[in-house]
């Protein structure tokens, strides 16, 4: 990839990634840097989402309701998804685990598995408490 220009709102938008639990969606990104950059717009925020997933500085995580979200943290890990309130969670293994996928998958693969991605699909503990108490 060719290099780029530093933008002030590139750098926020990593910022604010690498500062959240949270795994917003470009809409929740965009309330958020909009402080900071009131003239932002929504495109120019999916823009920059989109070019940080594709430099390896975000993960972009497309969840079935068609949503996507996004996640700053870039080490090695899987997600959650909620099937009650669609809420997206990190599901951290070590490394070692997730070494040993590739090489199963790997013994079926007739090629070279390089990574992979997985998406989990529960329900989260706040959901299952709020079953309890209804």
């Amino acid at each position: 990839m060719a290099n780029l220009k530093y933008s002030r709102q590139r750098a926020a938008i990593k910022e604010y990634l690498s500062h959240t639990l949270e795994h917003p969606t470009a809409d929740t990104v965009y309330l958020h840097i909009k402080e900071e950059f009131p003239n932002i717009s929504l495109g120019t925020v999916y823009r920059n989402l989109n070019l940080l997933a594709d430099m390896g500085d975000a993960i972009k995580i497309s969840t079935p309701d068609g949503g996507d979200r996004f996640d700053g943290h870039v080490n090695p890990h899987y997600h959650v998804v909620c099937r009650s309130c669609g809420k997206v969670s990190d599901l951290e293994l070590d490394e070692q685990h997730i070494q040993e996928v590739n090489k199963l998958a790997d013994r079926c693969f007739e090629g070279t598995i390089l990574s992979h991605t997985t998406l989990f699909y529960g329900i989260c503990r706040e959901c299952e408490s709020k079953k309890w108490k209804n």
